[in-house]
């Protein structure tokens, strides 16, 4: 019988499939093309995608965030080793230094790890938990909230490779 929790695998997994073969084959200039002047690219979308999900997987599971096992050092960003690219300017977004495809693939497969780790620990029981009180936001939701996002990322950075490559 396949669960919620099963479902919600599947979800994550996809991601973890398509974003290696999405980046791949990339120059710098194309990791950091930005479409419009205040559009995000695909490099920053890529570091954004890894950090939304290990920032908030991590709670649900009360692990630490992979970031802060040696990957915010890898990546040294100057916006520090607790950003995750929500409410950043798009003048950090253009500042955003990083074009090694490798950098982002390996990040985000060791997240994908942890998600898969803390997902086998959950039962469809657990998913109506609450995760954050002020809001009465669920683990169910909050995964949702994750899917949504980080797949909403993923298209945009197969829209901007569709109009580098085609452009």
């Amino acid at each position: 019988m396949t669960t919620a929790v099963d479902i919600l695998r599947d979800s994550f997994e996809r991601v973890a499939d398509d974003l290696p073969a999405a980046l791949e084959g990339l120059t710098a200039e194309q990791l950091l093309w930005q479409p419009a002047p205040a559009a995000n690219h695909i490099a920053w979308l890529a570091w954004h995608i890894g950090r939304c999900e290990d920032a908030q997987i991590a709670p649900i599971g009360a692990v630490p965030q992979v970031y802060q096992d040696g990957w915010a050092k890898r990546f040294a960003l100057p916006s520090g080793p607790s950003a995750t690219g929500y409410g950043q300017s798009i003048e950090q977004v253009r500042a955003f230094p990083l074009t090694d495809p490798s950098l982002f693939t390996g990040y985000y497969a060791a997240v994908h790890a942890a998600t898969q780790h803390v997902l086998d620990g959950l039962s469809d029981d657990d998913l109506s938990s609450t995760v954050e009180d002020s809001y009465r936001v669920t683990v169910a939701v909050r995964l949702v909230s994750i899917v949504n996002d980080i797949t909403q990322h993923l298209g945009q950075i197969g829209y901007l490779r569709g109009l580098i490559e085609k452009g």
